[in-house]
């Protein structure tokens, strides 16, 4: 019996392309999506799938597709390579049972993945996902995989080609003025980091007054020079050009686009947890909306403090959108985010939005008149100064149960001069301490790491509380 190496971490199963990631282990999958959706009665509703600029997800894809043909389900497949977040839509739009997405999201050009998301367009739940993983089980163990050329599905309308574009932005244009972004007199670059986000928000914002300069938008499945993470330490390039054509703001997205990261007009990369607590201020404030907030446990408390001036809840959750979306479902939150740089908005899909949430920030800056650095001022004045920074180590596998118990057997009572208030172990180790900040060691979900983390009221604190991090995990 063939031992299932498929996983579905925090967001869907990621493998080296070749060695984990390969087209039998990709059927598998797909043939496990295609006996959850019949056994959940949801196979009659269809599929789409999708797929991102990595090596070969086309190809993956159209595997992919021919298995759940072969299984009688119809399948949307996507025209070319196209953003998560408007598949999700897609889902909701089409109304089908759920979609495939071809894509290892950030990690590096020799992974690819797979992810899955169910019939609200939302990542699986673990339940879902143990299903599936347990009908893939199932599979290698028979061997049996069903497949129809592609050819002879297309020829029988089993699988069809979508271009979801045209459908995404029109719910867009539900959600914000886009003509009114369109007429703003902003000098805009745009870093797809050579992912599926690129031509996005020319598609949504060109033909007018606003100027979009867009970098490292061609299909290069090495990501040169670069991981397609929105972070700091990739964003040099845009950060470069920004400076170089005096642009008001730099907008970045990761592979697959459900994700942004946040450069502001000086060139210097706003973390995460601000972009997401500039955006819960950009909603309470200036769109005078109201409704909860719900944040994983690594994002900032400036979300607490922001739902005490604007009087609104603030729900936690392990890290992975997973967690995320069934609170908003369950509470009709206004945001929900992570920090990873994604963020769901209520009125949309109950996934993470790349696009959209540059397009709220572009909003943001237009209605208030003010630069990404002066909106930061703006609400640091409201809720005081956070800075935040994560280290990412590389281990053994096998010292991993060591590491745990080092933290386990030795926790702090206290963490630079500052009293330990609360440990949380929901999902890793969270010091709080008596002053707010917080330190928190956690393994990746989706790649071999241990992440520390760590926000505090000055950069230096952060650096020292890292350090202590690191020393505690023995790392």
């Amino acid at each position: 019996m063939k031992k299932n190496p498929i996983k579905f971490g925090t967001d869907g199963w990621r493998g080296v392309i070749a060695r984990d990631f390969t087209f039998d282990n990709v059927r598998a999958c797909a043939q496990g999506v295609a006996d959850y959706l019949k056994g959940a009665g949801l196979a009659d509703r269809g599929l789409i799938i999708g797929y991102d600029t990595r090596f070969a997800s086309e190809d993956f894809a159209q595997a992919a597709a021919e298995v759940a043909a072969a299984s009688g389900i119809k399948v949307y497949l996507c025209s070319k390579a196209t953003a998560t977040p408007v598949i999700s839509y897609g889902v909701l739009a089409k109304k089908t049972g759920g979609a495939i997405i071809i894509t290892a999201s950030h990690n590096p050009a020799n992974w690819n993945g797979f992810k899955y998301k169910n019939e609200e367009g939302s990542s699986a739940p673990s339940e879902v996902t143990a299903k599936i993983e347990k009908y893939i089980s199932r599979t290698l163990a028979s061997g049996k995989i069903k497949s129809m050329p592609l050819d002879k599905a297309l020829e029988q309308k089993i699988v069809q080609y979508l271009d979801l574009t045209p459908i995404y932005v029109k719910q867009i244009n539900r959600l914000i003025d886009l003509e009114r972004l369109r007429q703003g007199r902003l000098k805009v670059v745009v870093d797809p980091m050579y992912g599926s986000g690129a031509g996005y928000f020319q598609t949504l914002l060109g033909g007018g007054r606003l100027k979009l300069i867009e970098i490292n938008s061609e299909r290069n499945p090495l990501f040169p020079g670069i991981q397609p993470e929105p972070i700091a330490i990739n964003l040099t390039k845009l950060s470069a050009t920004i400076k170089q054509q005096k642009a008001d703001v730099g907008l970045a997205t990761d592979g697959d686009a459900d994700r942004i990261g946040i450069v502001d007009e000086k060139g210097v990369f706003l973390t995460q947890l601000q972009v997401f607590a500039l955006l819960c201020l950009y909603l309470l404030e200036v769109r005078g909306e109201r409704g909860a907030i719900v944040k994983t446990i690594t994002t900032t408390t400036m979300l607490d403090r922001l739902g005490e001036i604007f009087n609104v809840p603030v729900y936690e959750t392990p890290v992975g959108f997973k967690y995320v979306a069934p609170v908003m479902l369950a509470k009709n939150a206004l945001v929900g985010g992570e920090e990873s740089g994604g963020y769901g908005f209520r009125g949309h899909v109950l996934e993470r939005d790349g696009i959209l949430a540059g397009l709220y920030f572009l909003d943001f800056m237009l209605k208030t008149g003010k630069t990404p650095s002066q909106l930061l001022e703006y609400l640091y004045g409201k809720v005081g100064p956070h800075h935040y920074q994560r280290q990412d180590f590389e281990f053994p596998e096998n010292e991993r149960q060591a590491i745990i118990k080092r933290i386990t057997d030795n926790p702090p009572h206290s963490l630079d001069g500052v009293k330990v208030a609360k440990l949380d172990t929901s999902d890793g180790f969270r010091f709080i301490l008596a002053d707010t900040s917080w330190l928190l060691i956690r393994f990746s979900g989706t790649e071999p790491l241990l992440r520390t983390y760590a926000e505090s009221d000055s950069p230096a604190r952060v650096e020292r509380l890292l350090e202590l991090g690191r020393e505690l995990a023995g790392v």
